[in-house]
């Protein structure tokens, strides 16, 4: 069981540690010159083999708050430390406050230097604090009155805390593995040492785990050499523990490593700028706090500055709590049900906290209706319970990898989602989708509807290609999951793929004898000039035809699903739209955020600058590519604009 002191500075934290355990934790030469906890000290007290207490000593200067947050981020236990002749202080009140944020709800309150008081003043003080508890998470936590220094009382808080720990449940070892960094040091023959709380999962030695430093995306690889577990050699660390690991690599350096950094498995590196959450704001606070004020996140070990966007409403009132979006000035881990407090932009006073809901919040429509709706669902803490409401809610599918990564759920825990009664799934590259079968129903008549009428208005067409199906549609659907629902139905024989067209089984083109003998030489033609196809007039000129004439056809051609006009022109057979814009694809992931122009376009494709310039323009109408300048980007994947090549 891990135990963090808190309270005011100089109330006895160190001591009462010291006491219990007989290990000094203030380690730093600046600690042992001033008498003042600085930083975070660690000790540990064997009880019996195998049970262990584990003390984090925190700092209660107002000055390291910010430390005292990283020691508390996930511990099971609270021991609150007022010394008697000072009573209740500003620092008692703000660990206070922090505690309940992050939701810890088991403790227990040491009065300590009872030695220097009389016992009127130790009473007078015990109720004040129950006071102060009452409305807590820790109201009814037992008070000791003790010494230190003397020893008095010391023997029944002990007592109380090994029956605690041994009472205390082990957290399951669940998800993939992750450990909040707080401390990095090298140690000699060994090499670097990381230490910190393990917030999920179990590490073994030998496994390789990605070493996240804070404000980075960029993570270092790192394999285990070996590891301590709350201060004991051990094979292998678990959730509800502190480690000591010893990590290796070609990158794995200590100037590398910084406290607020992650050392976690591979599957679940994931650092967002921003995240929807619920914030609660501190009774205490004198004003509402307010849509964009300037804050200091701090979750785990991290200190990050950012932005709170309140969502709905404008403001939070004290002693509230509403759904908001922390936009944040670098890049954090930061995961399902994390906790987090915030403190003002000069980092003087804690003013709210709060737990992450969604670290992959969508880029736009943060405060709509709907995606208020979808956060209330997210918010239910059992994953499977949480899937089912928010296939309930409005969405464009739900993405089952991206949830069991928000999560933190392993292969084996997200295998389960899909035993839900009431779920469809539909595959996509970006992972599966989840949709309710309420949902998918009214989907997939939305789908034959527009299908039908399409085929009412244009018999003489085989039907629409993916993107003019969206379009037709009353309610457009995410472009994403209409592909995977068009996928899904031509799968299933419920819809016909016919080249780039869809269609329904029951529909049958009716183009008439002239125009299907007349087809057999035009797709010849255009067939033969490959990605550059013939203009019209040079077509028409080959068939002995009337340029109008021959135009019209070709109109019809492309009603039918058989062409593409990507000039007036210039029609393409769908196989030639199809190679250009893979190699549109190509040059996006090629060059990344840098785009790609005409002219790399030209010498990729040798088609000529004017019908480059013609395709490309025809690419931006369509969506497949969005025009900056003289720079061009990837809006969506050719497969859902052309249909799957």
């Amino acid at each position: 069981m891990i135990i963090a002191t808190a309270g005011h500075v100089d109330h006895g934290k160190t001591t009462l540690v010291r006491t219990l355990t007989g290990i000094d934790t203030d380690r730093l030469p600046e600690e042992k010159r001033r008498g003042l906890t600085i930083d975070l000290g660690f000790a540990y007290h064997e009880i019996e083999p195998g049970l262990v207490l584990g003390f984090v000593d925190v700092p209660g200067h107002e000055r390291f708050v910010k430390n005292m947050l990283a020691g508390v981020a996930t511990i099971d236990f609270a021991l609150l430390v007022v010394a008697a002749d000072d009573g209740v202080m500003p620092q008692t009140e703000e660990h206070l406050a922090i505690l309940g944020l992050l939701g810890i709800s088991q403790g227990a309150v040491a009065v300590t230097k009872i030695d220097r008081v009389d016992p009127e003043r130790v009473a007078e003080v015990e109720e004040e604090v129950e006071l102060m508890l009452s409305d807590t998470p820790l109201a009814g936590s037992p008070l000791f009155p003790v010494s230190g220094e003397v020893g008095t009382g010391m023997a029944e808080l002990r007592e109380h805390l090994e029956t605690a720990a041994r009472n205390h449940a082990d957290r399951a070892v669940e998800g993939h593995f992750r450990l909040s960094v707080d401390r990095a040091f090298n140690v000699p023959g060994a090499g670097l040492i990381v230490t910190g709380a393990v917030f999920s999962g179990q590490v073994t030695v030998g496994d390789h785990l990605l070493l996240a430093a804070q404000g980075t995306e960029q993570p270092i690889e790192a394999r285990v050499r070996g590891l301590r577990a709350l201060d004991r050699e051990a094979e292998f660390g678990r959730a509800g523990q502190r480690c000591a690991i010893n990590i290796a690599g070609p990158d794995v350096h200590q100037s590398a490593v910084s406290r607020g950094d992650w050392l976690l498995a591979p599957p679940i590196h994931a650092p967002v700028r921003k995240f929807d959450a619920r914030v609660t704001v501190l009774e205490s606070e004198a004003r509402p706090l307010a849509h964009w004020t300037p804050v200091h996140l701090h979750l785990a070990a991290a200190d990050v500055t950012g932005r709170i966007a309140v969502l709905g409403e404008r403001r939070i009132p004290s002693g509230g709590d509403a759904l908001a979006q922390l936009v944040l000035d670098a890049p954090i881990g930061a995961l399902f049900g994390d906790r987090f407090i915030l403190r003002d932009q000069s980092a003087q006073r804690t003013i709210a906290g709060g737990v992450v809901i969604d670290p992959y919040p969508p880029h736009r429509g943060r405060a709509r209706p709907d995606r208020l709706t979808m956060l209330r669902a997210m918010e239910t803490k059992m994953p499977d319970a949480a899937l089912a409401a928010m296939s309930a809610a409005p969405h464009n599918g739900i993405n089952l990898r991206q949830f069991a990564q928000t999560r933190n759920l392993t292969d084996a825990e997200a295998g389960k989602l899909r035993q839900i009664d009431g779920l469809i799934t539909l595959p996509t590259d970006g992972g599966d989708l989840a949709l309710s079968n309420d949902h998918w129903r009214a989907m997939e008549q939305a789908i034959l509807a527009a299908l039908a009428a399409w085929h009412k208005k244009q018999p003489e067409a085989v039907g629409p290609n993916d993107h003019a199906l969206r379009t037709a549609l009353a309610t457009p659907l995410a472009p994403a999951l209409l592909t995977a629902a068009i996928a899904y139905l031509v799968d299933h024989d419920v819809i016909v793929r016919d080249g780039i067209s869809l269609r329904l089984p029951s529909h049958s083109p009716r183009p008439s004898d002239s125009d299907l003998a007349l087809w057999k030489q035009v797709a010849l033609i255009l067939e033969e000039g490959g990605i550059r196809p013939p203009r019209v007039r040079e077509v028409a000129e080959e068939l002995k035809m009337e340029p109008k004439q021959l135009e019209a056809f070709l109109k019809r051609c492309a009603r039918q699903g058989r062409l593409m006009a990507v000039a007036p022109n210039r029609f393409f057979p769908p196989a030639a739209v199809r190679e250009l814009a893979d190699v549109v694809e190509g040059l996006c992931a090629a060059a990344g955020e840098d785009g790609f122009t005409a002219a790399t376009f030209k010498n990729e494709t040798g088609i000529g600058r004017n019908v480059a310039i013609e395709v490309l323009e025809f690419f931006d109408t369509s969506g497949l590519t969005r025009r900056q300048g003289n720079i061009r980007h990837l809006r969506r994947p050719a497969g859902e604009i052309f249909g799957e090549g």
